[in-house]
């Protein structure tokens, strides 16, 4: 008999679908969306959607951070740690992981992403649908590489950022914390202060 694993997905925004999703096709048949903003009454997929955390978890259960915002899935982590409970890691089947990648707790790597061998990625980050983490590149914690992203080889990306949909960061690159690179953009030069970066080449508008 197949185990039946369940999970307790800690937000109900769009990202909180995509982990469904996956979810579902990775083995997954029992699901608790936890949300504060969850209305009387609310379900996705026939499965329970509510504002308040279960009081405890049984046995095949965890939980993932399932916030599309850094700081968000942080305190997300931390308000699991604090209930000892397991921290899911989510995988989807179509992925490819390259040899010698590390890959941490509370991460979410979506349908027909890519992370190469010898890349690290932190904890709770979203690396998403389609994108590219290449060989020997640094993720940070909390971070979301979104859908389409390339990071090429040897670079690194710091905690809390956002890489918007389509955008490349060329080959040892390194982007400090907390940046924002719009959708589409092009970093062809290291980022050492925290703002937000469009254009081709990347340029910081604030």
């Amino acid at each position: 008999m197949a185990v039946k694993k369940g999970l307790i997905v800690l937000g109900f925004g769009g990202h909180a679908r995509s982990v469904a999703d996956v979810a579902l096709s990775s083995g997954y048949d029992r699901f608790v969306f936890v949300d504060k903003n969850a209305r009387v009454g609310e379900t996705f997929l026939d499965f329970v959607v509510q504002k308040a955390w279960p009081e405890t978890i049984g046995a095949g259960w965890s939980c993932l951070p399932a916030s599309g915002v850094g700081i968000e899935r942080e305190a997300q982590m931390e308000a699991v740690a604090r209930r000892g409970w397991a921290v899911a890691t989510l995988i989807a089947q179509t992925a490819t992981i390259g040899v010698g990648a590390e890959i941490g707790a509370g991460t979410f790597v979506a349908h027909h992403a890519h992370v190469g061998p010898m890349a690290r990625v932190g904890r709770a980050c979203i690396i998403n649908t389609g994108c590219s983490v290449e060989h020997e590149s640094v993720v940070g914690e909390f971070t979301h590489i979104s859908v389409n992203t390339t990071i090429a080889g040897r670079s690194k990306v710091g905690k809390h950022c956002f890489i918007g949909a389509g955008a490349t960061i060329i080959d040892g690159i390194e982007v400090t914390d907390e940046v924002v690179v719009g959708a589409g953009s092009v970093v062809v030069k290291p980022i050492s202060s925290p703002g937000t970066f469009v254009g081709c080449p990347a340029r910081m508008i604030g």
